[in-house]
């Protein structure tokens, strides 16, 4: 009795554990599977298809430092691109809705207005820049490709109150490198914590690649992104391996980096990828997508690992209920069924019998 008892408490403390477990398991994926979400810039692709049914990848082209491109090696690259999409039998006549590009690199400017002044980090932009990275306005509007005039820029709430010491500040001018410039808008810096951690340049703005040119005239495109259609799962990835200016350019598919297989291997081999020699310097949402990459790695190791006592229970009772089915069905069921079975053909032999007897 005693040992029945003993077991008995065993079994439920086992069953307790595999279900805490089970439980920790479940947060280690749900985790993995929403941080990502917290990443906008990693899902422009989805955002350009829309409802459409045509499939997008979406790729970013980061430059080793002495490597950046001009915009002359962007425009024959569009060529390329489209020319790439024709031969795939892929409409692109009369429209430009299968494919958008942006192109964005960094530096150190210095601003100053009539209140304040200081050391500011520029992100400088072209293309489609603000629909791969739509940054929340506190107000304001994005700058485009499209402005006639290329001397609006967007500032963060940091800048902002050192030069202005207010957000609420559209329209009004101040200095760059003793130019002038207007302030198209305010935004406000990512919140999730990848970003915050990879984002440590400071207070900045945004201008456009062009007005940064004037300022910095040695100045290249370091990161290069674009969408295009994607008849085929690698299309843009191959297309970019085999047509994109710069062959040591570090190519990253950003719309298939965050499936659980390649996160686990990333996971895996994390000490391998920490030694970087291809002298790219990343842009801080880049770093942030890496070190979120890494996180969700880590993650979904951890519920496989926390999984396995309770699937390996699990196999255990499957077995043993197999076992006794097995059993159950050799010795009991088939048996009954049999006994049950004849007893039934004899009831109906006598009913018969009586029936035939009856009548003589």
């Amino acid at each position: 009795m005693r040992k029945a008892n003993a077991n008995r408490k065993k079994l439920i403390a086992l069953a307790v554990l595999c279900a805490l477990l089970l439980a920790a398991a479940a947060v280690c994926f749900v985790k993995a599977a929403l941080l990502p979400d917290a990443l906008v810039s990693q899902k422009a692709a989805e955002r350009w298809r829309g409802v459409s049914e045509e499939k997008f990848a979406q790729v970013s082209c980061m430059l080793p430092v002495g490597s950046e491109i001009q915009l002359s090696e962007v425009y024959t690259w569009r060529y390329a691109m489209i020319k790439a999409m024709e031969d795939a039998a892929l409409d692109v006549s009369g429209d430009f809705t299968l494919w958008t590009d942006a192109w964005s690199c960094g530096g150190k400017l210095n601003v100053s207005s009539a209140i304040g002044k200081g050391e500011a980090s520029v992100t400088a932009v072209g293309g489609s820049f603000f629909d791969f990275h739509p940054i929340n306005l506190i107000n304001g509007s994005y700058i485009r490709e499209s402005d006639l005039m290329q001397d609006r820029v967007l500032l963060d709430e940091d800048l902002a109150w050192l030069l202005f010491g207010s957000t609420d500040i559209q329209g009004l001018c101040f200095d760059i490198e003793g130019r002038s410039f207007t302030v198209a808008g305010v935004i406000e810096r990512e919140d999730d914590r990848a970003s915050k951690l990879a984002y440590t340049s400071g207070m900045g703005l945004y201008m456009s690649f062009d007005a940064y040119k004037l300022l910095r005239e040695n100045a290249g495109i370091s990161c290069y992104e674009f969408i295009m259609a994607e008849p085929v799962k690698g299309f843009a990835r191959s297309t970019t391996e085999t047509g994109f200016p710069v062959k040591s350019a570090d190519i990253i598919d950003n719309s298939g980096r965050f499936e659980p297989l390649r996160l686990m291997k990333l996971a895996l081999h994390a000490n391998e990828r920490v030694m970087q020699t291809s002298g790219v310097i990343y842009p801080y949402w880049e770093n942030a997508a890496r070190y979120t990459e890494n996180v969700c790695g880590s993650l979904l190791i951890w519920g496989c690992v926390l999984s396995l006592l309770p699937l390996i229970c699990l196999i255990i009772i499957a077995v043993k209920l197999i076992r006794r089915g097995r059993d159950y069905l050799g010795e009991v069921f088939l048996p009954r069924t049999r006994d049950n079975i004849e007893e039934s053909i004899r009831k109906t032999q006598r009913r018969r019998w009586e029936r035939y007897h009856g009548k003589h």
